[in-house]
């Protein structure tokens, strides 16, 4: 019976195949042969293979691991192995209908934190238990947006809140916090963040401070007020004791250019005095945001029935058509009509992709900021519109990329190819920094910027795990081409993916595997860490 059972066994060893017993007893799930691997810390790049089981990276070898030992072998040679690129500024509105989020993890992101300028979900907890539940092909977190917290309890009243209404918002940041938001959102240039003052922004930064959260803000103002603008922020930081992310930071219109000289000089003073703050920047010179951007904030206080009603006061109209001519000349405008360009128009989408000054000649109008005013004002009360301002200049975008407290960041939106002209960062923000700033224009090394996307973002928001390529972290991987990676939309043709970037592991699985989408969905609602005893 010994002699039976001995002889049993051994026919059905010879009955499996080599292949299938090989995929059996291989330790790694996945292994990258050959490539050059940065970790994500800034350190020079370094021969390795890198093994993954699970979700996890398992081993990181400069002495090359037998492809016998792995369920599926990716050859690496000629390519950079990194962690994935981590966004700390996106607008994940579209997840529940885009959930694969293709445009974002094309570009090598593998984690994206929402809830930026004020906005996102409420109440949160509930969203994020839901999206966990949706199957995600990235990894997602959320910030908790005092916009939308404000007008819950609010409405878009001009007025400081009364001590009631202030308690209830702090519970909200609260609350929002201990489901897992990451911190807190401002967007003090948009209704109604706009009308808040600096008490309320500190009152609530508070309550994400207690938490070990961190503070993100769209300045209150970004052009002509640029300076007061950083001020507050850096205020508001060093009053509520909270990390600091100076986001999407720029220089609007043709009198702030230049002035990043200053802003990026009060940061190093700020940090020098105690106070933690950095910066996040997309690397184009036009920036994307509404149409009501183009109206005095003071006359969008209770929405379009108050907006015509003042309209309709002469007084009030002649400050409305002051206030706005100040705005196209000196700010989002940047003095020239044709610098301001429609993207996405649900009332009429033959303007999108052209600009103010091709409106007003449609109109049969002269391309002025005088004629510009009535056609703007019909656009807001039509719904308003997604709009693209080409009044950023280039030497600003490099001087802040350079400093050392810059991450990259799109600010993008999670994207359908071939809907609307959106901004083309939608699709090409962390390949445009790896084709024109690093290998074109040297603005960067290649490990300062893969460290800009990964390590940097991953300690601001406590992620001890990720934006690192070491055993132990999570596989989440961006392997590209340093000498071919690039976007390849513009601002009038923006959809197309980028190049370069054959291959994006979340969680250990591939969602680009070779250059084709596979549809994978590994992605998680990450909720921000607990606080480490001590910290």
């Amino acid at each position: 019976m010994r002699r039976f059972a001995i002889l049993a066994l051994f026919a059905a060893i010879l009955a499996c195949s080599p292949n299938s017993l090989s995929s059996q007893s291989a330790p790694y799930d996945v292994l990258v042969r050959n490539g050059t691997v940065l970790d994500g810390t800034g350190a020079p790049g370094v021969k390795a293979d890198v093994a993954i089981a699970g979700a996890r990276i398992v081993r990181v070898s400069p002495t090359p691991l037998s492809p016998a030992d792995a369920k599926r072998v990716i050859d690496a040679t000629g390519l950079v192995v990194s962690p994935g690129f981590i966004d700390l500024h996106v607008h994940l509105e579209p997840l529940m209908q885009l959930p694969g989020a293709e445009s974002h993890v094309r570009q090598g992101v593998t984690f994206a934190l929402g809830g930026p300028d004020g906005g996102g979900p409420w109440p949160l907890g509930a969203y994020m238990d839901k999206a966990d539940r949706a199957g995600l092909g990235i990894n997602v977190g959320y910030l908790t947006g005092h916009n939308i917290i404000r007008e819950t309890v609010m409405g878009t009243e001009n007025r400081a809140p009364t001590a009631n209404e202030l308690a209830r918002m702090r519970r909200m940041v609260a609350q929002a916090m201990d489901e897992g938001a990451f911190g807190m959102s401002t967007g003090l240039r948009y209704i109604p963040g706009y009308y808040s003052n600096i008490d309320e922004v500190i009152a609530l930064s508070e309550e994400a401070a207690k938490r070990g959260g961190i503070y993100t803000s769209h300045l209150r103002e970004e052009g002509v007020g640029l300076l007061q603008g950083v001020g507050e922020a850096l205020e508001i930081g060093r009053r509520a004791k909270i990390p600091v992310i100076l986001t999407h930071h720029k220089a609007i219109g043709r009198q702030a250019w230049g002035k990043s000289v200053i802003t990026l000089a009060m940061v190093d003073s700020a940090r020098k005095a105690g106070t933690d703050v950095m910066i996040d920047q997309y690397p184009f010179t036009a920036s994307y945001t509404s149409l009501n951007v183009l109206v005095p904030p003071w006359a969008l206080a209770g929405g379009n029935a108050e907006l015509k009603k003042r309209l309709d006061t002469p007084a009030l109209k002649d400050s409305i058509y002051a206030g706005m001519m100040d705005l196209l000349m000196n700010d989002r405008g940047g003095g020239d009509i044709s610098r301001v360009q429609f993207a996405i128009v649900a009332w009429d989408k033959s303007l999108q992709g052209k600009t103010l000054a091709d409106w007003a000649v449609r109109r049969g109008l002269k391309p002025t900021p005088e004629n510009a005013i009535p056609l703007i004002l019909e656009g807001v009360l039509n719904g308003g519109a997604g709009m693209v301002y080409h009044v950023i200049e280039e030497a600003d975008v490099k001087r802040i990329m350079a400093h050392p407290m810059t991450m990259i960041a799109s600010d993008g939106r999670l994207t359908k190819l071939g809907e609307g002209v959106p901004h083309p960062r939608n699709y090409g923000t962390f390949p445009r920094v790896l084709g024109k700033y690093v290998r074109e224009d040297h603005v960067l090394t290649l490990e300062q910027a893969i460290h800009k996307m990964t390590g940097m973002p991953a300690e601001r928001l406590k992620l001890r795990d990720r934006g690192c390529l070491r055993t132990g972290c999570v596989a989440d991987v961006t392997i590209f081409d340093p000498a071919t990676v690039r976007d390849m939309g513009t601002f009038t043709d923006p959809h197309h993916y980028p190049v370069g970037i054959p291959w994006v592991l979340v969680n250990g699985e591939p969602v680009i595997a070779n250059n084709v989408f596979t549809e994978a969905r590994p992605g998680r609602v990450v909720r921000r860490p607990a606080p480490v005893r001590g910290q």
